[in-house]
């Protein structure tokens, strides 16, 4: 870690989505047209762009969050969530209507079916953006991802980089991404999935020549998601690192891909270096699944510092 960066120095931004995790515990996923009985039911706090916030909040840093939400009780509890948590709510808006929903169903394995209703979050403009980032001061990452207008996220990259800044881009939920967006972006975090969709014949990262291949054709750095088996990113003079994924038992994967990415920057926006990056998001992910929940379930500020010493050592 570079001498000068301490969390209280250091300063996040997300322009992204914000949503009320609707979760149904269910033994057995209903077919087309037909009822089943859940095992229990839960709210929560979701939405990608809030998740990556709570998850590097909870390291210490700065975080602030550029969002719209609706004038429903779920904007007053999301804004209510983020004032609770410390994450800077000076560009959060109101506007009429409903704030982004999704319901979601957990497996007994942990694997989840999401469907995201974005309400209010359709309402952000790249005007907000552009207003936002240029009157924010001193961070170092912005981090996008899809659940917002593409336009107004790629406005929010461009800011950045006018001011220095690094950008990250988390392709999820998976939607053809703007060439304009894939430009500004200067790390792209995908899953398997989503880099599969990514790739003009449509292949996993199965090796580091497939991952390497899509990087050099999207003039763009890939820190790719791999499940269980951990993360692989690409290196400026064009290899690949690999990470492993520690060994847990996993009990609901809803979130885990947010709290990787809000660690990865973390340990940028701190100045470690890359492969401790990918180090940190493995092991808050992989932490997460253990637990229910989406924002529930990341560690502790207390965890969260415990978790930060082990790949600092």
């Amino acid at each position: 870690m570079s001498a000068e960066s301490h969390p209280e120095s250091s300063h996040l931004v997300v322009v992204g989505s914000t949503m009320i995790d609707m979760l149904a515990y269910t033994n057995k996923v209903p077919h087309a047209g037909e009822t089943v009985i859940g095992e229990k039911f839960a709210l929560g706090f979701g939405g990608k762009g809030a998740n990556q916030a709570v998850m590097a909040r909870r390291f210490g840093i700065k975080v602030s969050m550029v969002n719209t939400l609706g004038d429903d009780v779920f904007g007053d509890t999301t804004l209510t969530n983020f004032q609770e948590q410390g994450i800077d709510t000076t560009f959060v808006a109101r506007t009429s209507g409903a704030s982004g929903v999704a319901p979601i169903w957990v497996e007994p394995d942990g694997t989840n079916r999401i469907i995201c209703v974005p309400g209010a979050n359709n309402a952000m403009t790249p005007a907000q953006a552009k207003s936002a980032l240029e009157s924010l001061k001193s961070y170092q990452i912005v981090i996008g991802q899809l659940e917002i207008p593409q336009v107004v996220t790629t406005q929010a990259f461009i800011s950045a980089h006018q001011h220095g800044a690094i950008t990250i881009l988390n392709p999820a939920p998976f939607a053809e991404i703007s060439p304009d967006l894939i430009a500004a972006s200067d790390w792209i975090i995908p899953n398997e999935t989503e880099f599969a969709a990514m790739h003009p014949q449509g292949l996993e990262p199965t090796s580091d020549e497939i991952i390497l291949e899509l990087a050099a054709a999207l003039k763009t750095r890939f820190a790719v998601t791999l499940g269980e088996k951990g993360a692989a990113l690409t290196t400026l003079d064009g290899r690949v690192i690999r990470v492993s994924a520690p060994t847990v038992k996993a009990i609901d994967t809803t979130g885990a891909g947010d709290a990787f990415v809000g660690s990865f920057a973390v340990a940028l926006a701190l100045g470690y270096s890359e492969e401790q990056a990918l180090s940190l998001g493995c092991a808050c992910a992989s932490d997460s699944v253990t637990r229910l929940g989406t924002q529930s379930s990341y560690p502790t500020p207390a965890q969260a510092a415990t978790i930060l010493a082990s790949i600092a050592g």
